[in-house]
């Protein structure tokens, strides 16, 4: 670890070191499920208000009265969800990383020091000393816990470009390796609100734009159906058995529609998709003239990029996604590099890149990283 790092996390954890065996005391009787236990996904999360309950938590507050959806035991999880960003923050883990971690502890522990676990699995993360991460006294002092999560998360190469479940689960190799993406709103939430009260979060690239992030950003729970079941797609073809929903709003529908009409038709960077069943490539669709050109035939407005189109409408969640919302993959969330139309039934029309033609994939093809909605 650097010196400064070290340094900074003497400054932010020594509150937290000192309450020393109040925070690494066994759970209680009533401790939280584990592994599944929880069968929603936490989606629509006020981000002003759990702010305000952390910072009345932090301040002090007995946690009685406070009510945030997702923690039933608000006064003992808070703390340790900030001893978990401040250990973030003094090594230097990028916000990303930060709600990874909280992530993870929410669905291994629900963010309590548990004394107990599968076999001999304890803590936070739920470590195991037979695996190799410490000793059992180790594992149960949140501020270990959290620094050997980090840095196993950051061996892993690639990690800030995966979804949340991805990166938490090549850290924790679950036997549930989809469950930790419920938690990705809230812990998005709580990491926000714990980092504002640390003075120098600032210095961090990914908090610089933290309002542009959550805008733009998604929760990684997914749609209930992924497009599999219509097998392999002929590339510009209709699966046999689609059909636009009867429940879609009537102007995405029309888009949709529109749409669906360009199938086939080639791929052209830079296009205008005004005409891309004529002689001129420079009439035919890229992805973002195609989203442009469907929405324009149903009376909506875009602008022409995929840069400035994330900013469009409003943000949804993947788990509700509707019939001609857009999604957006490749690059980041605040600056993704492709977008398609979701058309229902787990399916979605793009113009792909060069040498493609628009054609219609399963969703479960698709790294989700900003989902909107223009209607």
């Amino acid at each position: 670890m650097k010196a400064v790092a070290v340094g900074i996390g003497v400054v932010f954890l020594s509150p937290l070191l000192l309450a020393g065996t109040a925070m690494m005391m066994a759970s209680s009787a009533e401790a939280v499920q584990t592994s599944g236990s929880f069968s929603g996904c936490l989606t629509d999360i006020d981000s002003d208000e759990v702010a305000k309950h952390v910072t009345d938590i932090l301040d002090g507050a007995s946690g009685n009265d406070v009510h945030i959806e997702g923690l039933d035991l608000p006064a003992e999880q808070v703390p340790h969800a900030r001893t978990i960003v401040a250990t973030g923050i003094s090594l230097d883990v990028p916000k990303k990383g930060q709600i990874i971690a909280l992530a993870t502890a929410m669905q291994e522990s629900r963010l309590r020091n548990l004394n107990y676990g599968d076999r001999d699995s304890l803590g936070l993360f739920q470590q195991r000393p037979s695996q190799g991460w410490g000793t059992a006294q180790q594992i149960r002092d949140p501020v270990y816990a959290s620094e050997r999560f980090y840095k196993e998360l950051l061996k892993v190469k690639g990690w800030q470009q995966m979804t949340v479940t991805q990166a938490a689960q090549a850290v924790q190799k679950s036997g549930y390796p989809d469950a930790y993406a419920q938690w990705e709103e809230l812990s998005t939430a709580l990491q926000e609100a714990i980092a504002k009260t640390f003075p120098s979060t600032g210095k961090d690239k990914d908090d610089r734009e933290p309002d542009k992030e959550s805008a733009t950003g998604t929760t990684g729970c997914a749609p209930s159906k992924d497009g599999s079941g219509f097998g392999r797609i002929p590339e510009g073809s209709v699966p046999k058995g689609y059909k636009i929903p009867k429940d879609a709003d009537p102007k995405a529908r029309k888009a949709l529609n529109w749409a669906m009409h360009q199938l086939g038709t080639q791929y052209q960077w830079g296009g205008s998709c005004t005409d891309a069943h004529g002689p001129d490539p420079m009439g035919r669709c890229d992805c973002s003239s195609l989203m442009q050109q469907a929405y324009a035939h149903a009376g909506i407005t875009l602008t022409r990029t995929t840069y400035t189109q994330v900013n469009e409408g409003k943000a949804v969640s993947p788990s509700h996604l509707q019939p001609g919302d857009l999604i957006f993959s490749r690059g980041t969330a605040s600056r993704p590099e492709h977008v398609g139309m979701y058309m229902g039934e787990g399916l979605v029309i793009e113009a792909p890149r060069t040498s493609k033609p628009v054609r219609i994939t399963p969703i479960k093809d698709w790294d989700m990283l900003a989902t909107r909605r223009v209607i």
